[in-house]
């Protein structure tokens, strides 16, 4: 392989895509969230959070290049680019987005073929998802939380894995913004009004707690409270935009919404 030698992850995601094709070799450092692979976490120095990360620990590692994710760690990479760090932050939100940035890192790397056989497995997976849940009976309405104070809706990519799971994101016109504080949803009354019949939460970094959900002012009129339809995805597999929300993030949402049509057919 061509390419950088020394390699630190901020995030998970590109952890994930460089143990798949076979690059791992190349990471010196990952980002402490980090739990798929799991080898990663034992084989790996953790220098990094999301908001923040270790400079001096990534600078003794000697990297020749950085990857990074959105924004929000626009300050880690103004720092490491100042240290005269080569870094790439990706900014990607749909699944579009997830496919073409496992191609290009895997570019990036000198593993273009490898990485291309991994995205077409996701492709391939993806169509036969979708194959499957154009056959359930029904389509229920999904409110997909991400955050509950202040209460975030579901970004980009989940949405569309909602779609291709079989379900309807009650606020699609929230997850078409890519930014978490642009997807606040305001009036708590609205979820009332727009009656989902599945509500999946994922808490990043703490415990869902569908009972407390269940307690808000009004949401007993709810169809998933009243029939118990309030499920966590782990946000290990859904918010990370990276290839496990593709395959493990995508089957556990349409494993539950195939058990409910089933119910309902």
């Amino acid at each position: 392989m061509s390419g950088p030698r020394r390699i630190v992850c901020l995030t998970e995601e590109p952890t994930e895509v460089l143990y798949a094709i076979g690059a791992q070799d190349r990471i010196v450092g990952i980002s402490g969230f980090t739990v798929r692979p799991p080898q990663a976490r034992r084989e790996k120095p953790k220098v990094s959070a999301f908001t923040s990360a270790r400079i001096a620990a990534i600078l003794t590692l000697q990297p020749d290049f950085v990857i990074g994710f959105s924004d929000i760690q626009a300050d880690i990479a103004r720092e490491l680019i100042a240290a005269g760090v080569e870094v790439w932050i990706s900014n990607h939100r749909s699944v579009a987005g997830i496919l073409d940035y496992i191609r290009r890192l895997g570019a990036l790397v000198g593993a273009a073929d490898a990485a291309a056989a991994l995205a077409r497995r996701a492709e391939q997976h993806i169509a036969q998802v979708e194959n499957a849940a154009s056959h359930l009976p029904r389509r229920p309405r999904v409110y997909f939380e991400e955050w509950d104070a202040p209460m975030i809706s579901g970004i980009r990519w989940v949405a569309e894995l909602i779609r291709h799971a079989g379900g309807d994101d009650i606020f699609p016109e929230l997850a078409a913004r890519p930014l978490a504080k642009d997807r606040i949803v305001a009036d708590p009354a609205e979820v009332v009004r727009r009656a989902p019949d599945l509500v999946f939460g994922s808490w990043c970094g703490k415990k869902f707690r569908p009972e407390r959900v269940a307690a808000r002012p009004g949401w007993d009129a709810i169809p998933a409270v009243r029939d118990g339809e309030l499920h966590e995805i782990k946000s290990s597999i859904i918010l990370q935009p990276g290839p496990a929300a593709l395959f493990d993030g995508l089957d556990a949402l349409h494993a539950i919404i195939r058990r409910w049509a089933a119910r309902r057919g």
